[in-house]
């Protein structure tokens, strides 16, 4: 467990507003074992996990398969430009979408451009959408604003050689963070570990490996274990998807396609690169291919 630094001047109090006299909010502190410090290729999960692992990376990847990032990388795969944005502010949302001559997607069963990776197949090339979502666009934002000089991808089954080989094109630690789902009960939307997220994470990591020629014996054993999951998984990741707890939650209100759509390896050739407010398309180097 992170260690939390408790009351004022003794860490980070946890809102984000930093000090008084208007600086930083101090990060909080992370026992040296927590923070994977010695290995290039770090995995953890939630905004936690990032803040433990990032220092000193050069790449973030931020991982949520079903749907966020699956959806970032089949729009900018069609020469979309993706903003993302928090769930939940739909004043705020639509006054950001006009700032930015921005169309604003919302709920699919709306009939509107969403979170679905099917339907932005569709998507025009050229289109500027904000994307709000509930947990990757925060994490996404976290690792732009939180570790400072780093490239943060969106990475996901759909691109995992292509972001592996942006990620690990620069010298230095590449972290890959799993946004996870939230438990909908008592716990008061704690971090719900998914299958999904974990299988999209092990790929890109696989594929630094793999593709990108960075050395097995250079990942921790957190990531050498979401890499032993896909490697589990890569024959079947559709079943694996399917029979998830996420895949069948959204097969329970019609969106199995979406499910489907995200287990698809490596069908987006550019990777996801947020530079700014937005996501756009970074060609990858030539790294073969992950099937």
């Amino acid at each position: 467990m992170a260690e939390r630094p408790a009351g004022p001047g003794g860490g980070a109090s946890g809102d984000g507003r930093g000090d008084a006299d208007g600086g930083p909010a101090p990060r909080p502190a992370y026992r040296p074992g927590h923070r994977q410090e010695g290995w290039d290729l770090r995995f953890e999960w939630g905004a936690e996990g990032l803040a433990a692992i990032a220092d000193g990376a050069t790449a973030v990847v931020v991982v949520d398969v079903l749907r966020f990032t699956s959806a970032v990388s089949v729009a900018v795969g069609r020469e979309a430009v993706v903003l993302p944005f928090p769930w939940g502010r739909g004043d705020a949302a639509r006054a950001y979408a006009a700032d930015h001559g921005a169309e604003l997607a919302g709920r699919r069963e709306h009939g509107v451009w969403s979170l679905s990776p099917t339907d932005l197949a569709r998507l025009p090339a050229g289109t500027r959408l904000v994307l709000p979502s509930p947990n990757g666009s925060a994490l996404a934002f976290a690792a732009r604003d939180g570790v400072p000089g780093a490239r943060v991808l969106a990475g996901c089954l759909r691109n995992a050689a292509a972001v592996a080989a942006v990620a690990g094109a620069a010298d230095g630690p590449v972290a890959v963070v799993a946004a996870g789902e939230r438990w909908h009960d008592a716990s008061g939307g704690a971090l719900r570990p998914s299958v999904e997220d974990l299988l999209g994470a092990g790929a890109v990591l696989r594929a630094l490996v793999d593709l990108a020629g960075r050395p097995g014996d250079s990942a921790s054993p957190e990531a050498r274990c979401a890499m032993a999951a896909f490697d589990a998984a890569r024959a079947d990741l559709g079943g694996w998807l399917a029979r998830s707890g996420s895949g069948r939650e959204l097969a329970s209100i019609g969106f199995d396609d979406d499910v489907a759509t995200a287990a698809v390896l490596d069908a987006e050739a550019v990777a996801p690169v947020l530079d700014g407010p937005a996501f756009s398309a970074v060609v990858a180097p030539a790294a073969g291919h992950l099937r």
